[in-house]
């Protein structure tokens, strides 16, 4: 099973930084579905910008955590 962690950038021009081990469904929660994240409800429509595939699942959770503490432009820098 991959791991994935990722960027979405809201209609309202904002970053949401997240996980899942299915990236494709879990963006169609995201812009469709009562699943998706609740920051992501009020900004819909989401556009994925970046993502980032690992192995394991702590290895993930650990990037995501240092995704989230990067400034806006340092995310954006990525993509």
């Amino acid at each position: 099973m991959s791991h994935f962690v990722y960027i979405l950038q809201c209609a309202d021009n904002t970053l949401y930084v997240g996980y899942t081990t299915d990236i494709d469904r879990r963006l169609v929660e995201h812009n469709t579905s009562k699943l998706g994240a609740r920051y992501t409800k009020a900004r819909r429509p989401v556009t994925l910008k970046y993502s980032e595939k690992f192995e394991t699942k702590g290895e993930a959770l650990k990037r995501e955590y240092q995704l989230k503490q990067l400034s806006r432009g340092e995310k954006l820098e990525l993509f």
